[in-house]
């Protein structure tokens, strides 16, 4: 199947599902095709055809995004190199969670989670640890006698105690010994890991773009540059976020500013676009419009959050 059916067959589930959407934005190569919200939970989504295309940089990105905006990073795939994606199979690259199409409905259509991941070595489960210590403690069951029940040494039965996952065969074997169930469902949409440092440096900047992010900085805001996003980077200090866009050229700057907004609307964050000279304009497409020598004159957060509420459309 085509990525672009594979994208709007996701699409269609997540709708079906009651989530809202953003539109797709149609740029090849960016960390995430769309953003969708339903209540609390917000989804940044990447879908790819063969999921082995999704690079350390671009998860990284992804995941970071996911982590300011307070939402999941999720990938939706058909195929490994190895071949099709297993249904009801969790997998992860770089610390993303990737799903085929179908676990993702499962899931979200009748409240069927995963209980399987895949990782090497083969598919494994997560164990209730609380539930085994406690089997073994009412029933005085040695470690030694779970070990030669699972398969496994003492010390392993230890770390399944600790928290440590297990494959399938060994979760059915303590399963069958204790007559309880012990396997945990698998939440698709938790972070699975932090961030890890990107390979790629960030393009050096330059200029107005530099002087930009460096006074926002300046001002107590985390900027997070951006280099695979629809927006050049995200503005954050304590619970406030901006979309943020650089530009000057009137028909790039359009162009970004209808994706963003859209975007802002499913994120339920505020955008906001830096320029070079003073526009007659003071928003596009609803996305607040702030000259360079406005953001000079900024004395403080407060000027900046000012300006973006009086100019949002």
């Amino acid at each position: 199947m085509k990525r672009d059916r594979v994208l709007e067959e996701t699409r269609r589930g997540l709708a079906k599902t009651g989530f809202f959407l953003s539109r797709p934005h149609g740029e090849r190569g960016l960390c995430f095709d769309f953003v969708a919200r339903r209540d609390d939970t917000l989804l940044i989504v990447k879908v790819l055809q063969n999921v082995d295309a999704l690079s350390k940089d671009t998860a990284h990105e992804l995941l970071e995004v996911a982590r300011i905006l307070e939402g999941s990073p999720l990938v939706v795939g058909e195929r490994s190199g190895t071949g099709s994606l297993e249904d009801g199979v969790i997998y992860t690259r770089f610390g993303v969670s990737i799903l085929s199409r179908r676990t993702l409905g499962e899931f979200l259509e009748e409240g069927i989670p995963p209980f399987l991941y895949s990782a090497p070595g083969g598919l494994y489960v997560r164990l209730d640890a609380d539930a085994l210590r406690r089997l073994r403690e009412e029933r005085q069951v040695s470690l030694g006698t779970l070990a030669d029940i699972a398969g496994v040494t003492r010390r392993t039965i230890q770390m399944y105690l600790e928290g440590m996952s297990a494959t399938m065969e060994v979760a059915m074997r303590l399963e069958e010994f204790l007559n309880e169930s012990l396997v945990v469902p698998v939440d698709p949409f938790a972070l699975l890991a932090d961030p890890a440092p990107p390979e790629e440096r960030l393009p050096h900047l330059e200029g107005f773009e530099r002087e930009m992010f460096e006074r926002l900085e300046r001002l107590g805001y985390q900027v997070l540059r951006t280099v695979r996003s629809p927006f050049d980077a995200l503005s954050k200090h304590e619970d406030t976020t901006f979309l943020t866009g650089v530009g000057e050229a009137d028909r790039a700057l359009e162009r970004k500013a209808e994706v963003v907004s859209n975007l802002s609307r499913v994120v339920e964050k505020d955008s906001v676009m830096f320029v070079e000279r003073a526009r007659v304009r003071m928003s596009i497409r609803g996305v607040p419009v702030i000259a360079r020598e406005e953001l000079r004159r900024a004395k403080d957060r407060d000027d900046v959050e000012e300006m973006i509420s009086e100019r949002k459309g």
